[in-house]
């Protein structure tokens, strides 16, 4: 049964392309909902699931622990979204839940007739709508024809709420520099998770993430202030060039746009190369989980950073075989620094790299970054090659010297406690190896790695990962 805007049956004209993990993410208004979707995305929290085949879900979600139980309506074709939860995020952890359902493809969510409740919903929806964010994945996979009208006036609300959100968020930071940054230290989380709560409803998820990151400082050990006052100052630059997007060039425009959390999807021209996938590996936030894979084009000499996500117990996409090479298209994103791509069309089977990409010495790798920097000053780290390095373990902390001019680079705090170093150690041997890895503000970030000979000849295929 298919159910039209008014609640009644009608013919679907085409198949609803479900839409994927990622593009169900990028709806979260904040880091907390993505985790709680996640968590509600398990098939065991949803009775009188279904799906009418033209993109509209719903489904009761149990509350569990003698909770309340939330009856959950989406219409992907807005998108739009009802709940009985009493959430001010739109969409909520609920209707998060439910399309990550849909997305990891759950047969449960694939036909079905929908209970009296969902045509209530769907009728009371036209006298009280719940409008999704402008900037999801709705748009071009919905049937029947589009509202380019609608979509701009959602975005201008959009847009209006971040405004709101960029200026009390100067406030905020003016009124905590006038008090001193000590008077913070015992304040713990209560204050940045408030901040965060506003930047919430103001609909920017970047801001909230970075507010959020500032409440762990006080508690990071000796030189607290001094971090603390160059995050400040990072997030005051982050809603100053939000404020002032009309005078920006618009790449810098575009990279604003997605620190502040306004997703769009790749676009450009598509570009052929021989990639080399250097490193993958996955990181968890709640129930969903991110693989990173880092390639290298062989002709292009470029780096690119492909993402993909799972949820639900679902692996994320694009298991590529590290150490190899593959023939494919790449599209990239917009902002950035231009190093997210997604992945397209591949030509031929996978194939062993010969050898690792060209590399170059620490300062190489350091004089990259700062340049990564003009283009996107809120980057943590950006991809580089070490040739001809030897790791160092010390008290105080790794280094990995340059064989040739004795130039080291620490590594990253986070790096040095993974069992990967010592796999980086061994491999040497004491003799110089390359590395590839990320090299940001707190050091270098290893990888993988790859041997040499005594012959000074990097081992073909001799690729160890160490994360």
């Amino acid at each position: 049964m298919l159910l039209s805007h008014g609640g009644e049956t009608s013919r679907a004209a085409g198949p609803v392309v479900r839409w994927t993990v990622e593009q169900v993410l990028a709806l979260s208004p904040d880091a907390a909902s993505r985790a709680t979707g996640g968590e509600l995305s398990a098939r065991g929290r949803w009775s009188e699931a279904g799906c009418d085949g033209a993109g509209v879900l719903w489904g009761v979600c149990d509350g569990g622990d003698g909770g309340a139980s939330y009856r959950t309506v989406i219409d992907t074709k807005g998108p739009v979204y009802r709940c009985d939860c009493p959430s001010r995020g739109s969409p909520c952890g609920h209707a998060l839940g439910l399309l990550l359902r849909w997305a990891a493809e759950d047969p449960v969510l694939d036909s079905g007739d929908a209970p009296g409740w969902v045509t209530e919903k769907l009728v009371e929806r036209q006298d009280h709508p719940v409008e999704g964010p402008s900037t999801g994945p709705g748009a071009g996979l919905a049937v029947g024809p589009a509202d380019p009208e609608a979509a701009r006036r959602r975005a201008e609300r959009r847009a209006e709420r971040i405004t709101g959100g960029a200026q009390e968020l100067e406030e905020r930071l003016t009124d905590l520099l006038r008090g001193g940054l000590a008077a913070v230290d015992g304040t713990g989380p209560t204050l940045w998770e408030e901040i965060a709560a506003r930047m919430v409803d103001a609909q920017a998820p970047g801001l909230a993430g970075r507010v959020r990151e500032l409440g762990s400082i006080p508690a990071s050990g000796p030189g607290w202030p001094v971090r603390l006052l160059e995050e400040c100052g990072l997030l005051h630059l982050l809603a100053t060039a939000w404020l002032r997007m009309n005078r920006l060039p618009e790449p810098l425009a575009a990279t604003v746009r997605t620190r502040v959390g306004l997703t769009a999807p790749a676009q450009g021209a598509a570009l052929r190369d021989r990639w080399q996938i250097l490193a993958q590996y996955d990181t968890a936030d709640g129930r969903i989980v991110t693989r990173r894979s880092w390639l290298h084009g062989g002709d292009s000499g470029r780096m690119a950073l492909l993402l993909s996500f799972g949820a639900a117990g679902r692996s994320p996409g694009h298991d590529l075989p590290v150490g190899a090479r593959i023939d494919a298209e790449v599209t990239p994103y917009a902002g950035g620094g231009g190093l997210r791509v997604d992945l397209g069309r591949r030509f031929g089977a996978p194939a062993v790299a010969p050898s690792p990409p060209p590399g170059g010495t620490a300062a190489d790798a350091a004089a990259a970054y700062g340049r990564a920097l003009r283009d996107d000053p809120w980057l943590d780290s950006w991809p580089a090659v070490l040739r001809e390095v030897i790791p160092v373990p010390g008290g105080e902390g790794w280094q990995l010297v340059g064989a040739a001019d004795g130039a080291a680079l620490p590594v990253a705090s986070r790096a040095r406690s993974r069992p990967g170093l010592w796999k980086l150690v061994a491999l040497s041997g004491g003799r110089p190896v390359t590395v590839f890895g990320t090299c940001g503000h707190q050091g270098f970030d290893p990888l993988a790695a790859w041997a040499e000979e005594p012959s000074g000849d990097v081992v073909a295929g001799a690729s160890v990962a160490l994360r």
